[in-house]
């Protein structure tokens, strides 16, 4: 037989070479062509609030550093349904891994589930979906401390004894309640003197946490303490006690990021907040996503950056915790530019 000829030889050079060009999808870089960074899609609670601003400052942060792309969409309200909406259509957009804080945890996991079968990596950050599919949780702190901590702070103003009520946010809000239950047990374990008389839900609306604030105020006069639950009901129930004058006889305590919650505590309306550092959990939430994107196991104790030199992690309930709460008051509140 006849070898091949010189058109048929060159054309399968041509073949083999476009074959050699089209390397590169297993995610290495092609010839020339950049391997396309991890794209990972934060979805907070609600948009626009200094909360997850401060989270979205250290998840940009983390992204210059690692390499991968970060963005933030959230709801305009505290809406499952329009946050679900936002879930599905980062989905249409392929993008490799959504951080979701949600609204309502049963509301959302379905849509997590879709995510997951459409091929896209789903954790959850500062708020949990347990019994979904989700894959990781970035945990803040535990709700005992978190529980614990309010509760001993507004106890130490309050002499131990006394009523006291909680201005929460979402009613379904997964981390919220669990730190309520907390602080109830431990109330009635650690502070028998003192009651929690009613919890209420704000949304995250600063205004209307200060109108129920001061619904509470009037149908229980001893109230002696009021606990804001969220960043935006902690100076919700200060403003209530400091437009009621009532600074001194009627002490708050909350979960408020430090410079809102700043003017509180300089005036005493606020005594204290309990919070963590809001911009290092948006940091560790690009980490995690970033891991498990390129599916990389966490051991139980992980260096993410010299801040954050020994990250926990917990296997069976695939979570990994920021630290212990912080405790800011007038004296360190200026340490924090959030």
């Amino acid at each position: 037989m006849r070898g091949p000829t010189k058109t048929l030889v060159v054309a399968a050079a041509l073949v083999l070479g476009a074959a050699a060009g089209l390397t590169g999808c297993d995610g290495k870089e092609a010839a020339g062509v950049p391997a396309k960074p991890i794209r990972i899609a934060f979805v907070p609670k609600v948009a626009g609030i200094p909360y997850f601003e401060a989270m979205n400052t250290g998840g940009n942060a983390a992204a210059k550093q690692l390499g991968v792309e970060w963005t933030s969409t959230g709801p305009a309200t505290v809406d499952p349904a329009a946050q679900a909406s936002i879930v599905r259509g980062l989905v249409d957009q392929r993008v490799d891994v959504i951080a979701i804080a949600p609204n309502d945890p049963k509301a959302m996991a379905p849509v997590i589930s879709e995510a997951r079968t459409k091929g896209v990596r789903v954790i959850t950050s500062d708020t949990d979906a347990p019994g979904s599919d989700r894959e990781l949780f970035v945990n803040q702190a535990t709700p005992d401390g978190i529980g614990r901590a309010l509760t001993d702070a507004l106890m130490k103003k309050m002499g131990g004894a006394g009523k006291y009520a909680i201005v929460s946010c979402g009613e379904t809000a997964e981390n919220l309640n669990a730190w309520i239950a907390v602080q109830r047990s431990y109330t009635s374990i650690r502070y028998p003197r003192a009651q929690l008389v009613e919890t209420v839900y704000a949304g995250e609306d600063k205004g209307n946490a200060t109108a129920l604030a001061k619904g509470l105020m009037t149908k229980y006069p001893d109230l002696t303490g009021l606990v804001g639950e969220c960043t935006t009901s902690a100076p919700g129930v200060a403003e209530a006690v400091r437009s009621q004058q009532k600074i001194g006889n009627v002490f708050t305590v909350g979960v408020g990021t430090p410079q809102v919650i700043k003017p509180y505590l300089l005036d005493g309306s606020a005594s204290l907040s309990v919070l963590w550092n809001v911009e290092s959990l948006g940091y560790l939430t690009a980490w995690a996503g970033k891991q498990v994107a390129e599916g990389k196991q966490l051991g139980p104790t992980n260096k993410v950056n010299l801040e954050l030199p020994a990250i926990k992690y917990d296997e069976a309930t695939k979570t990994v915790l920021l630290g212990d709460p912080l405790l800011i008051t007038r004296e360190n509140v200026d340490q924090f530019k959030y």
